[in-house]
């Protein structure tokens, strides 16, 4: 197995248990940043709507159990939202960090809203533009702001890791 796949898996771990285990760490005004939404943008810009999908999986699956919500709520909206931005990444030019911090805002709130509908649809007495205004959009802007240190932090340790991979015993 490569070291990307196995640092790859490690890091999307990291990122959910940090993102549910200790959200007083990241938790400002009573909002937090999606960290699983921007490492599927991330993947899905530099490697493709399917690292981007599997990702959306597996930070779902993480999300989903460690959140009140039913298995499958945040899988699918994480990997839909992974599977269109890596369709659009072949077409965007996203060198510039301000691009790809609203790629994360219009993620978060594709993600938002798709998370809501399903939501909305088991119980619509809620009230679903409420909902969109007092979360989604914060945690959208709160999440493009996080963007720039999160994808420095991953290209710091997916550069190490080629590094260290291209220059493995094997090859």
């Amino acid at each position: 197995m490569n070291i990307n796949h196995i640092i790859w898996i490690i890091i999307v771990l990291i990122l959910s248990i940090l993102q549910t285990g200790w959200p007083d760490i990241l938790r400002v005004q009573g909002v937090t940043p999606d960290l699983g939404l921007i490492m599927v943008i991330y993947f899905a810009l530099f490697y493709g709507e399917e690292r981007a999908m599997f990702t959306g999986l597996f930070a779902g699956i993480y999300q989903d159990i460690a959140s009140n919500t039913p298995l499958g709520h945040h899988i699918l909206c994480l990997v839909i939202t992974g599977f269109i931005f890596g369709k659009l990444s072949g077409r965007l030019i996203s060198e510039h960090p301000a691009i790809k911090s609203a790629l994360v805002f219009g993620g978060a709130i594709l993600h938002g809203i798709l998370f809501n509908i399903i939501v909305y649809l088991q119980d619509p007495y809620t009230n679903f533009t409420y909902v969109i205004f007092i979360n989604t959009v914060p945690s959208a802007f709160y999440s493009a702001l996080m963007t720039p240190f999160v994808f420095w932090l991953l290209q710091q340790i997916f550069r190490f890791t080629d590094f260290f991979s291209a220059y493995s015993p094997g090859k």
